[in-house]
């Protein structure tokens, strides 16, 4: 009787994740899923419990400055960026989540955590995309837990919304301290996707901030969709539909060919990066400009209170490969070639094998980065017009 309860137990987890899962983008593997569950940190969320708001103009609350040596310096090998801090665009990227352990529902901020060394390898992996074109920002934040997504959406909301408040100061203290008035890219992935979507419409799109936002890419969104209803809320900012719009917004969530579209609450927005549309049409792998393998490896508590770093430096990546794969968005998804690359396949091992969501920059990284310099250099060109105008 005793195993037959625990087996009701176990099932009961698996479904209830399931049901949970359709819409996170986390993959298909059950198992995984339940353990996740199963390892969410104790008692409920208390923001008295967090450290205190970071300071922002403190450097050290920064993952990345242009006169700041960092991850987001890299470049793939072969490859070659201007120096930072001397670009006419700015790009702030917000950061997904690195926080896995069990040990809290919001980040301490530990600069000796397993937690900072993920987001040193966003900065790395993601973030460095964006410096062939722009000075690249990126604040640390008091993160949501993974495990926030698992819970209810009232539960969800609330550790997102705190989370929030210090990606919303961070950008504030940017724009007064930092930008001088310069266009900018927004840019994120998962979490931080989550966060620019509430910063667009707050502090962008009601306002002439949105003139100077080159555009966003709001990338990885997953489970909360960039979808009609959440356009619907703009005053002025729509979706991208060609490689060169200005003031609008891009979005993807790479699924593995051979998987089923993404379960979603609603539709989502899916932008094609290898022609930058927004149809369903099959872009090939010619158009891909290089994937590029992840540098390092992604620390994964899943389960665990410790919050240990693996102890990496992240100080190069690898030559970008060409013609990898190519891309089609069907019902919201982004379908890409099935990887069978070890440096892809290792990045997704902990249960993703139905998602690339942990890929969505790595397979379109040399796209993401040369179209980034594109609608840079179309917005100072438009604003070259304007003032040369009689």
């Amino acid at each position: 009787m005793k195993i037959l309860k625990g087996l009701a137990v176990v099932l009961g987890v698996v479904l209830l994740v399931a049901v949970g899962l359709g819409v996170t983008g986390y993959g298909g593997n059950l198992l995984f899923m339940a353990v996740l569950a199963y390892s969410s940190p104790s008692g409920e969320f208390d923001p008295a419990d967090t450290v205190a708001p970071p300071d922002y103009a403190e450097r050290v609350n920064w993952a990345a400055l242009p006169d700041m040596s960092d991850p987001a310096d890299l470049v793939p090998a072969g490859i070659e960026a201007p120096a930072q801090g001397t670009l006419a665009v700015d790009t702030f990227f917000i950061h997904p989540t690195g926080f896995l352990s069990s040990g809290a529902w919001i980040s301490p901020m530990d600069v000796s955590s397993g937690t900072e060394e993920n987001t040193q390898w966003m900065m790395a992996n993601q973030a460095s995309a964006y410096n062939g074109c722009c000075n690249v920002y990126a604040p640390r934040y008091r993160e949501a837990n993974i495990h926030a997504y698992l819970g209810t959406e009232e539960e969800r909301e609330a550790l997102l919304a705190f989370a929030y408040d210090d990606v919303r100061r961070a950008f504030e203290h940017y724009l007064e301290h930092d930008n001088g008035g310069r266009p900018f890219i927004l840019a994120s992935h998962s979490q931080g996707s989550h966060h620019a979507m509430r910063l667009l419409k707050e502090l962008i799109d009601p306002g002439p901030l949105r003139e100077r936002m080159v555009a966003a890419y709001m990338i990885g969104a997953v489970l909360i969709p960039v979808s009609p209803d959440w356009f619907a809320g703009m005053r002025h900012i729509r979706a991208c539909r060609a490689e060169d719009d200005l003031h609008c917004v891009i979005h993807w969530d790479a699924m593995p060919e051979g998987s089923e579209p993404m379960q979603r609450p609603a539709p989502s927005l899916c932008t094609n990066p290898l022609s930058w549309r927004v149809d369903e049409a099959f872009a090939g792998p010619e158009l891909n400009a290089g994937s590029v393998v992840p540098g390092g490896t992604f620390v994964t508590a899943f389960g665990s209170v410790e919050d240990t770093p693996l102890g990496q430096t992240f100080d190069s990546l690898p030559a970008p490969l060409p013609n990898h794969t190519g891309a089609q968005c069907r019902d919201g998804s982004l379908f890409a070639a099935r990887q069978t690359l070890e440096g892809f396949t290792r990045v997704g091992a902990e249960g993703m094998d139905d998602s690339y969501h942990v890929l969505d920059y790595a397979l379109f990284y040399m796209n993401i980065r040369n179209n980034a310099q594109l609608r840079a250099q179309a917005w100072l060109g438009s604003r070259a017009s304007v003032e040369g105008s009689p």
